[in-house]
Parts: C-alpha cells; structure tokens; sequence
C-alpha cells in the first residue's frame, strides 16, 4: 500500500528504530509509546486487519507470535511480563490499517477491564 506508513518503514521509504526482523516481519518502537517499553510487531505483508486474515495467513501468525517472543527477550520485558495488544477497526481504536501487534511492558500494567 503505497500510503501506509508502516509499508513505507517496511521498504526503508521512512525511518524506525528496528528491533527485529526476519523475511516476514519486523519489529519498531512505537513513535508514541504507551509503556517505558513499547514496540509495534508487524508483518511484511500488508494486511487491514484482524478481519482480513484467511487461511494462507496461518504460518504468518505463527511467526509473529514467535516474533513477539524474541522482542520482548530483546527489549528486556520476558521474564518480568508484557502486554500484547492489536486493534480492529476504528472503534477498535486501530489508527494504521495495517494489522500490528503493541508489545508492552517494562513496569506493572495493571488489569483494568472497561465497562460501559
């Protein structure tokens, strides 16, 4: 996709401070972080979102389950716990429309359930 942003840091069009990457994905550090560690995994391959995946997708989901793993080992979070996050849609919060996982950690998040 020509105008989206991770596409472009995907194709070295626009910097981000990478963390990790294989063929098929790559891991950045989220321009706005929520968490003294937050990092964004992304597939290579332009998907909306959660709702756009089909079943030739399956072994990339693995891979970045597996990817998720090695970020937060990387980034220093495995051993005291992390969070793991993708949004669908807009009143999903998603703001890029291409499917992307938020790794954070680095202290206590809590567990706040949202009520209406």
């Amino acid at each position: 996709m020509a105008d989206c942003i991770f596409c472009k840091i995907i194709n070295r069009e626009i910097p981000g401070n990478i963390v990790f990457e294989t063929d098929d994905v790559i891991a950045f550090e989220d321009a706005h972080p929520n968490a003294p560690v937050h990092y964004l995994v992304v597939p290579k391959k332009h998907i909306t979102c959660m709702n756009d995946i089909n079943e030739e997708d399956i072994e990339l989901m693995g891979k970045i389950q597996l990817a998720i793993k090695e970020v937060a080992k990387i980034t220093g979070i495995s051993e005291s716990g992390y969070r793991v996050i993708t949004n669908c849609g807009d009143d999903g919060g998603q703001m890029v429309k291409h499917i992307h996982y938020h790794v954070l950690g680095g202290k206590h998040l809590g567990c706040k359930i949202v009520h209406e």
